[in-house]
């Protein structure tokens, strides 16, 4: 079919959340199903593809679609129904993990799973099956959906339930908007019975420390997440801070009702009610260099080990959402933005893995600035980036001089990773290359894949950027 104008009235410049690849597209942005299918059509009589799109807190270019139709689901964010007594809840793909968390909070429930920041969409984060610092206690937020409905591409709508039609259910979940949109989304949500959980502070000395504690603690604990001084070198190489919470049992907390309510949970807008925070990643950006981040992770390190506050409570919302702190935090890393590199691998050759992996980084001399640790189990999923093992994220500064070198460095750790049986993550990527996709995937999940494609999308309309290059 033959491409024809689209308004261009409807041509926005879109980013990848990490500022490193972006692209132009034309922007729909509805508010209603029938909205929602007339995009659709609108793209169809055009010649044009279709990418779906939420917050698009997505790190690389899952949600972008190069001179083609955008569907940003952001103005669909009804809560349509909400049961206090079960937490059950059902919503449109718009509404935020914010909005959820704030709509709920005070009745006594929380997200059971939630990523490191409030922002992102259910229809994104469902899109990419996202975990949390809790993935190996309660997988990931697909296995807390009841059910959902579904618009096709090719306009065929569906009612799709766990329990009833789990096959389907487990295709579609993480299937990173390549076969149609969420038009609404049921989720069972956990019970709290304060606004606080209780967190304790470990330090590990090394990586191998760092495994073990975890293995240790992982029988006692709801989260667990890992900071890692990806500068430390020999004996001290991934040495980290790790972060172990538990939710508070009933009657623990003396004021729950105080606890639970949103002026307890909401982040401090301003550092000692001085300086605004919209604006601290301006000082933030002399230090992200080689010389600032190896200062700051040496005396983050340093400060912590020696810190005799190693327990203390913390509301929910300031434990699970780190990366909401500073708002806007990756402008920090300059105009050529960041990107992350988010491996799992298995239980049994991660020590080794991510050693080589830290080894390699050093080598090249492309140090990551931030690098984070997490423990999962394995789940049913069909495009699951699951392993029952760890994971490591690493976010690196993209500049124009290492630009070249940062891809070819992840190629590198591409054959590390699937060496070892590992995986990779939809919404974190912005490198990975065909091959190595269809490695970790396997043929047969492919073709159930492509299988599901030619069903719901016989026509391609829905592809991205990220479809593009690994499909």
């Amino acid at each position: 079919m033959a491409r024809a104008p689209l308004p261009t009235e409807r041509l926005e410049l879109l980013m990848g959340w990490g500022g490193a690849v972006g692209s132009a597209a034309y922007i729909y942005r509805p508010s209603t199903v029938p909205q929602l299918k007339e995009a659709f059509s609108n793209a169809r009589v055009m010649g044009r593809t279709v990418t779906l799109r939420g917050a698009g807190r997505s790190y690389g270019d899952a949600a972008l679609g190069r001179e083609n139709v955008v569907i940003e689901l952001t103005r669909m964010n009804r809560i349509l129904a909400w049961g206090p007594a079960s937490g059950i809840i059902t919503c449109q793909p718009g509404v935020t993990i914010k909005q959820l968390w704030e709509y709920t909070i005070e009745d006594g429930w929380w997200p059971p799973v939630v990523p490191g920041t409030m922002f992102p969409t259910l229809g994104g984060v469902l899109a990419m099956n996202i975990h949390g610092k809790n993935n190996f206690k309660a997988g990931t937020i697909g296995e807390h959906m009841l059910a959902f409905d579904f618009l096709a591409a090719s306009g065929e709508a569906l009612h799709v339930d766990r329990e009833a039609d789990a096959e389907l259910f487990n295709a579609i979940v993480g299937s990173f908007g390549m076969l149609g949109c969420f038009t609404s989304i049921t989720l069972q949500l956990k019970k709290v019975y304060s606004g606080d959980v209780d967190v304790k502070v470990l330090i590990a000395n090394n990586l191998r420390e760092l495994i073990q504690i975890y293995e240790e603690n992982i029988p006692k604990s709801d989260y667990l997440v890992g900071w890692i001084d990806a500068f430390a070198t020999g004996a001290s190489l991934g040495r980290s801070i790790v972060h172990q919470a538990n939710y508070i049992t009933p009657g623990t907390d003396p004021t729950p009702v105080q606890s639970l309510r949103l002026t307890h949970q909401n982040l401090p807008d301003a550092i000692m009610g001085i300086v605004p925070k919209s604006i601290v990643w301006i000082f933030m950006r002399p230090f992200t260099n080689n010389v600032g981040v190896r200062f700051v992770n040496w005396a983050k390190f340093i400060s912590s080990k020696i810190s005799p506050k190693k327990q203390f409570r913390q509301a929910h919302a300031a434990f699970a959402f780190l990366l909401d702190y500073v708002p806007n935090w990756q402008k920090s890393y300059g105009k050529g933005g960041l990107i992350q590199y988010q491996s799992f691998i298995p239980k049994a050759s991660a020590e080794a893995a991510f050693r080589k992996q830290l080894e390699v980084c050093r080598r090249e001399s492309i140090v990551p600035f931030l690098a984070v640790f997490k423990r999962h189990r394995a789940d049913r999923f069909l495009m699951t980036h699951a392993v029952d093992g760890y994971s490591l994220a690493l976010d690196f500064k993209v500049t124009a001089r290492n630009r070249a070198r940062l891809w070819k460095l992840t190629e590198k750790l591409n054959e590390i990773v699937l060496a070892a049986g590992g995986r990779f993550y939809m919404a974190k990527d912005a490198t990975l290359t065909r091959e190595a996709f269809r490695s970790y995937l396997g043929s047969e999940t492919l073709a159930k894949f492509k299988a599901l494609k030619a069903r719901f999308d016989p026509e391609s309309m829905l592809e991205s950027e990220l479809s593009r290059r690994l499909l």
